[in-house]
């Protein structure tokens, strides 16, 4: 039979940390696909113009902790 999520957490917990992360690495390589260069660029773009906004004044940013506040407060949490 095989092992539960919670199995498998309780499991890990007991074991060193490079093994955790070696495990950690593999899942992600077998379950998700590479990005795509293109959209990489697209967000590359989009960062820089967001942070041209913020340098030059025409954008105020928001504190991390009032914004993780919206975002709990959005996700009714």
């Amino acid at each position: 039979m095989p092992m539960t999520v919670e199995q498998v957490l309780t499991e890990t917990r007991r074991w060193p940390e490079e093994q955790v992360e070696m495990l950690f690495e593999r899942l992600l390589a077998g379950n998700y696909r590479l990005p795509d260069p293109a959209l990489d660029a697209d967000w590359a773009r989009e960062l820089k113009s967001r942070v041209d906004d913020i340098e030059s004044g025409r954008e105020q940013g928001i504190p991390g902790e009032e914004a993780m506040t919206r975002a709990r407060k959005i996700a009714g949490l």
